[in-house]
């Protein structure tokens, strides 16, 4: 990439003849934020979109209202989307933004307290009226009074530059005016030597019914690329080179994606028909979105009445001999626990996938948070155990949701995988893998009966001796007649029974089938070999929690850090792991549930940090936690 004066980058369809200060930088974190209708979501996928073609290492935080347009101009109505992008790997969004577009006073208000001192303020002046002023409470323009005199300040007249370029297209003031968010995006791309030509594809296959919308658009975008280009305003443009990543090939993908992609893996890799049964529900419905465009892949997407419907179907699904899925977030776990249970009972596979959002009740539906660990452990009536497992990153998502299938496949037990807000929503770059490289999935059904008394009987709870699993028969394999449902039963025959031991030990053999699942050994970052600090984490505080000890390592001290991708059962090196250290801290997005769980089991005297703020955590509060606790360990 040239990083000449003239700034013809390889890739751009606009090119500068002015000759500005170029600045190198490492990693730049940008916000952008508005109000709900002003399209912040769009414009920042765009952005991260052009960053990851140009090999940037990146992570995102959207962060928008619950309601589908919040009142406008109003604290509560502001949206945004946070970019961090690097030449480098970064492991989270950032935790303050270096530029922050403010699209009103809402927007600038809400936001401004995590613009640092001298960071750059790209404004748009035509929403700060008297009016706009009021709704937010300030009692002053603050373009006008000296408040922001501390940040680099550029005002930008955003919607009446992009009415002037629109002028010729015929279109009203206010539908000129929605594309005020595409001049930002112009002036942005200009700003950090971004390539134009995809995003100009992607609006006009966006609006290809409409290709005069799509024509404004793009014209509202070239109008903010040379709007920079043209103004003596900006002095200065930036250089974020591409990061160096492992060879292959990438593509940007969000959390829920990654997870649609996964199940649709382990359903080629199983040779079994994928069946999603689900009910909308924020932040999870992207993966009915994405899972419905594949049927070609042999997956079929059933938007059910309502939670317990989908869970049924997904669980029918697996009882006719496909890889049956349910997606939902908290609220619809506790409806869909009954037929969880059930599931547990009869012993078939079944990945229940669980984005976290804030709770209790319908919550926080937008925001982040990492409360249902303890409702996915014990929210069922009975002893009813299953595996749980927890992507750490949006990329991760693919390898957890073919994991959880390979354990649902192999044990025939449901499988509760436990994603969250920022992960479901956030993006980074993946590697797309080799599909010969994943697990061989595929399962053997029982073809003739299996009976231990020399009958011709088939019965449905005869076990593998590694594994426990039941054999897995299909309905209507001649001579496979079975029963199976919700009440005890008895062991290997599958009968129903009320017998006190029989109870007792079919209780046990379930436990001891999910006990006995095989997960990784849990490996410890420890670069200096000499931390009596352990860090342990779970879920999406992997990001923040690596990146703080980044920082603690960097000023001298010696601190490990660990993940846990299993929470059911743990690793099995686990204890040991957490007796190495001194101290061990868990930093989690709820109310220390896992801290109380490692307590329980290992009689470790975990030290609980734990947020719930609807945010992720950020890198440098953690950092503040982590120094304290290595500094006060006894010498």
């Amino acid at each position: 990439m040239s990083t000449g004066v003239e700034g013809e980058t390889n890739g751009h369809a606009l090119k500068s003849t002015r000759h500005t200060e170029i600045t190198k930088l490492d990693r730049v974190v940008i916000r952008f934020a508005g109000d709900s209708g002003d399209g912040m979501q769009l414009t920042g996928d765009r952005f991260t979109s052009e960053a990851a073609a140009f090999g940037n290492d990146l992570a995102t935080l959207p962060n928008f209202p619950a309601e589908i347009r919040a009142p406008q101009g109003t604290l509560p109505g502001v949206s945004s989307f946070q970019l961090h992008f690097a030449d480098y790997d970064i492991l989270t969004p950032g935790d303050r933004p270096d530029v922050l577009v403010a699209m009103n006073p809402a927007a600038l208000k809400a936001n401004i307290g995590d613009l640092p001192p001298g960071g750059t303020l790209i404004v748009n002046t035509d929403e700060f009226n008297k009016r706009n002023l009021q709704k937010v409470g300030y009692d002053t323009d603050p373009l006008q009074d000296d408040s922001l005199d501390s940040y680099q300040v550029h005002k930008v007249a955003m919607a009446t530059i992009t009415r002037s370029a629109l002028e010729e297209t015929g279109l009203s003031k206010k539908d000129a005016e929605r594309a005020k968010n595409m001049f930002a995006l112009g002036l942005l791309s200009w700003m950090y030597h971004r390539p134009t030509e995809g995003t100009e594809q992607f609006l006009r296959e966006k609006f290809a019914k409409k290709p005069d919308i799509a024509e404004a658009n793009i014209l509202a975008f070239r109008a903010g690329w040379n709007y920079g280009e043209t103004t003596e305003s900006f002095a200065t443009t930036y250089h974020v080179a591409p990061a160096k990543l492992n060879p292959g090939t990438y593509r940007q993908i969000t959390g829920n994606t990654a997870l649609a992609y996964g199940i649709v893996a382990a359903g080629q890799r199983s040779g079994l028909e994928v069946v999603l049964g689900t009910y909308p529900i924020t932040p999870a419905s992207d993966i009915l979105h994405e899972l419905s465009r594949h049927k070609n892949f042999g997956v079929t997407t059933i938007q059910a009445e309502d939670e317990i419907a989908g869970i049924g179907m997904a669980l029918g699904a697996s009882y006719g001999g496909a890889l049956g899925v349910t997606s939902t977030s908290g609220p619809g776990i506790a409806l869909k626990s009954e037929t969880i249970g059930l599931g547990v009972m009869t012993e078939l596979p079944l990945v229940v996938i669980d984005v976290q959002r804030g709770g209790p009740s319908t919550g926080l539906p937008t925001k982040t948070e990492q409360a249902d660990l303890l409702q996915a452990m014990y929210g069922r009536n009975g002893e009813s155990p299953v595996p749980i497992i927890a992507p750490q990153s949006p990329a991760d998502c693919f390898d957890a949701a073919v994991d959880a299938a390979r354990i649902a496949l192999e044990y025939r037990t449901p499988v509760l995988l436990l994603s969250d807000g920022a992960i479901a929503n956030g993006s980074e770059p993946w590697l797309i893998p080799d599909v010969e490289t994943l697990p061989d999935l595929r399962v053997t059904f029982a073809t003739k009966p299996n009976a231990t008394d020399g009958s011709d009987e088939h019965w449905p709870y005869v076990r593998d001796p590694e594994t426990l699993a039941r054999e897995w028969a299909v309905p209507g394999t001649p001579g496979l007649q079975h029963r199976i449902g919700g009440l005890e039963k008895q062991d290997g025959k599958g009968s129903i029974s009320y017998d006190p031991a029989n109870h007792d030990h079919m209780v046990r053999l379930r436990q001891a089938k999910i006990d006995g699942i095989k997960v990784p050994d849990l490996e410890v970052d420890d670069p200096s070999g000499k931390a009596r600090v352990l860090v342990l984490g779970w879920g999406s505080s992997f990001g923040p929690i690596g990146a703080a000890c980044r920082r603690v390592r960097k000023l001298g001290l010696a601190i490990a850090q660990t993940h846990l991708r299993h929470l059911n059962p743990f690793p099995a090196n686990l204890g040991d792991v957490l007796r190495s250290y001194d101290r061990v801290v868990i930093p989690e997005m709820n109310l220390g549930q896992l801290a109380m769980l490692i307590r329980a089991k290992f009689l470790v005297d975990a030290i609980s940090y734990t947020k719930v703020a609807g945010l992720p955590f950020k890198a440098e509060e953690l950092q503040g936690v982590f120094t304290d606790v290595v500094k006060g360990v006894p010498a």
